[in-house]
């Protein structure tokens, strides 16, 4: 079993369009191997994918590569990925499957001047969100890793963002083209299983789509403007 890092916190009808959005996502991975698979849900809204078959590692570490994994014990100075589960003035909160999650300090983050709700709100990150970090352990914090920092930096040198959470990919597609913006952005980057990234075109105003499409969307909203 692989517990994947993403998570599935909506309800009702939500969850089942998630789920079966899951389903397709995770068959499209691994549909060519000689396995099949269950999903199921965790009780902290982490979901589990059960394989079984003759390609049952490769499958796992197949979804494990592309969604990240949660496992049961994390270890001094390796690299994991949680999701973006609170924040406050003086860091942020990656639930990682730990309990009562792992702190990662202002000055860890990487990100530039500001506290870390500033930091937040720069690169328009959404709650849930999955995040690279490298553990500290028990004698050094913990702090976000390159690869998270790198790619959050890029994201401010494009043309603009608009994150949203709570929504699958083909969701905000949907609504964008239904509100009138197919022409406004260039794809839907998909950063966890409820948890998008808008890449805008060279001519859109982030702060403008946010207000046109906001009421369509009953999500958090953040905007990454170059």
């Amino acid at each position: 079993m692989v517990v994947l890092a993403t998570k599935l916190y909506v309800e009702g009808d939500a969850r089942q369009r998630s789920l079966d959005s899951l389903r397709s996502l995770v068959d499209n991975e691994v549909g060519d191997l000689d396995v099949e698979f269950e999903l199921g849900v965790r009780h902290d809204d982490f979901p589990s994918v059960t394989i079984e078959g003759d390609d049952a590692t490769v499958a796992r570490n197949v979804l494990g590569e592309e969604f990240g994994e949660i496992v049961p014990d994390l270890e001094a100075g390796e690299t994991y990925v949680g999701t973006l589960e609170s924040w406050d003035d003086d860091g942020f909160v990656l639930d990682a499957g730990q309990g009562d999650g792992v702190r990662i300090p202002t000055d860890e983050l990487g990100l530039g001047q500001g506290t870390a709700s500033q930091i937040r709100e720069r690169y328009g990150l959404v709650q849930h969100m999955p995040l690279e970090f490298v553990y500290g352990g028990d004698d050094e914090p913990s702090r976000l890793a390159e690869e998270a920092q790198d790619r959050l930096y890029e994201w401010t040198r494009g043309n603009g963002r608009l994150n949203v959470n709570s929504a699958t990919r083909a969701e905000v597609r949907a609504t964008l083209n239904r509100a009138g913006h197919a022409q406004d952005y260039v794809t839907v980057e998909r950063l966890g299983l409820l948890e998008q990234s808008v890449i805008c075109t060279e001519d859109t105003d982030p702060p403008g789509l946010l207000a046109s499409v906001g009421e369509y969307l009953p999500a958090e909203l953040r905007c990454v403007v170059p």
